[in-house]
């Protein structure tokens, strides 16, 4: 077990109460999320956590896959399903590299407080692009704090290994890394004050 397996299986007990401290953007983002989804569609969320996302958004889709790293959020994840008999969802502990995740065969990727956290973001995006179907959507919600408070105070904090390693994005950048994938982006919007969490909508070329 790695560092970050480490970290995020100790964090799977507070990732609920954390999430909804920031309850009004979550919300926002599943509205819009939904605005995107067909009933027909096949759909990966990627870094699922204790799948919150993936349970609000079940009903609206014909099948949910949801992957972590972390056996701690992905136990919570299935507790929380039988819990609420949800039953279109599986969810594994697992990386988005593992071959059982088939090319082409994904509708919709959902990477929601992710992709500042990948180690190799060509890398990830490349694997995105080739799990989606022709014409297949990925749709994030990332935090971009380059130049600020809150960066300044988590880069050092990473360093040392306190905290998984992130990538400080600025908006042009996260942006640059995702349409560098070969994708199109088709929507985009800040969804706090700070414009800090960022939502992208774009389409597999």
């Amino acid at each position: 077990m790695n560092k970050s397996e480490k970290f995020w299986d100790r964090m799977a007990k507070y990732l609920d109460r954390v999430e909804r401290k920031d309850e009004a953007t979550n919300i926002k983002i599943i509205e819009k999320t939904r605005n995107r989804l067909k009933i027909s569609d096949n759909v990966l969320d990627y870094g699922c956590g204790t799948g919150t996302a993936a349970i609000e958004i079940a009903r609206s889709v014909n099948n949910v896959t949801g992957i972590d790293i972390s056996s701690k959020m992905i136990e919570a994840a299935k507790r929380k399903t039988v819990e609420l008999k949800v039953e279109n969802i599986d969810f594994a502990q697992t990386t988005i590299f593992d071959e059982k995740l088939k090319k082409g065969s994904f509708d919709v990727i959902l990477c929601f407080h992710l992709l500042h956290l990948v180690e190799d973001m060509p890398k990830v995006m490349q694997r995105i692009n080739e799990l989606l179907k022709p014409g297949g959507l990925i749709i994030s919600a990332t935090p971009c704090i380059r130049g600020t408070f809150l960066g300044v105070l988590l880069w050092p904090v990473s360093k040392i290994g306190l905290i998984p390693p992130i990538i400080l994005f600025k908006i042009s950048e996260l942006e640059d890394s995702i349409a560098n994938g070969n994708f199109e982006i088709i929507e985009t919007e800040g969804l706090d004050k700070s414009g800090q969490q960022y939502f992208v909508v774009a389409k597999k070329i």
